[in-house]
């Protein structure tokens, strides 16, 4: 995947996970950011980055997401090895 695709992708998720009050206010927390920080820099590849790694912790959150995003829920993955920091390891 194309990484400005996967940003498009990753901007969709972040305003899944902004309309989600239950949840927002965990990734909030569990970051440190604030709601002005993420209306800032709502648009950075490596902040879009983290939301996924966010969204991707728990499957039922892989789930709805993927879901409202009208997406297979691989294509979370997908998105988030496309972002800084998302390749696979090389353990070579």
């Amino acid at each position: 995947m194309q990484q400005d695709l996967a940003e498009i992708g990753a901007m969709r998720a972040l305003a899944w996970l902004a309309a989600q009050e239950d949840l927002v206010g965990v990734f909030l927390g569990s970051t440190g950011t604030s709601l002005e920080d993420l209306r800032a820099r709502a648009a950075e590849p490596e902040f879009l980055a983290s939301v996924l790694d966010f969204v991707l912790m728990d499957d039922a959150w892989v789930i709805a997401c993927a879901d409202a995003l009208e997406v297979a829920p691989g294509r979370l993955i997908e998105m988030r090895q496309a972002l800084p920091g998302g390749g696979l390891p090389n353990w070579t």
